[in-house]
């Protein structure tokens, strides 16, 4: 008897808290990743850093700038890894367009959320957001500082 996995408790490699700090994200969308060799494994040993990533759409493609792949030092020697390299994203078209035209038309920003195993495949979570200003993020602190001082309190009932 096998049992389906849920989409929560995919293997996850790395995640971007800060940006749910910075960003309010208004919808997810599941891309695949154009990897290199070096890239996957590094990815298997866990050595992937999100939190100064975004991605940009340019000739109706998406693509990740700004994402850290640390390469491991048993990589291949005849070939020089770049960390920091554009890698492109694998969207359906009409995801694609439905990005395109938040991005251009709404001033939405698309944001790397995390970075996960999904049937042996590198799958990135892209969250469409918008920035949130100084007085929403402290709203959201005074809200889960509110939060767990309510819970405390129940807690000791």
């Amino acid at each position: 008897m096998s049992k389906k996995k849920d989409a929560s408790h995919d293997p996850v490699i790395a995640q971007n808290r800060k940006a749910r700090h910075d960003y309010s994200i208004e919808q997810k969308f599941e891309a695949g990743l154009v990897l290199q060799g070096w890239e996957v494994k590094s990815l298997r040993a866990g050595r992937a850093q999100l939190k100064e990533g975004y991605v940009v759409i340019e000739h109706s493609e998406a693509f990740m700038v700004g994402t850290h792949f640390s390469p491991l030092t048993s990589t291949s020697t005849h070939m020089q890894a770049n960390p920091t390299r554009t890698r492109k994203l694998l969207l359906h078209r009409a995801e694609l367009n439905k990005l395109i035209g938040a991005v251009e038309r709404k001033g939405y920003t698309l944001v790397p959320l995390r970075l996960y195993w999904k049937h042996g495949r590198a799958k990135l979570e892209v969250g469409l957001a918008r920035g949130k200003q100084a007085h929403d993020k402290r709203a959201d602190i005074k809200k889960r500082e509110t939060d767990r001082e309510m819970q405390r309190v129940l807690k000791n009932r």
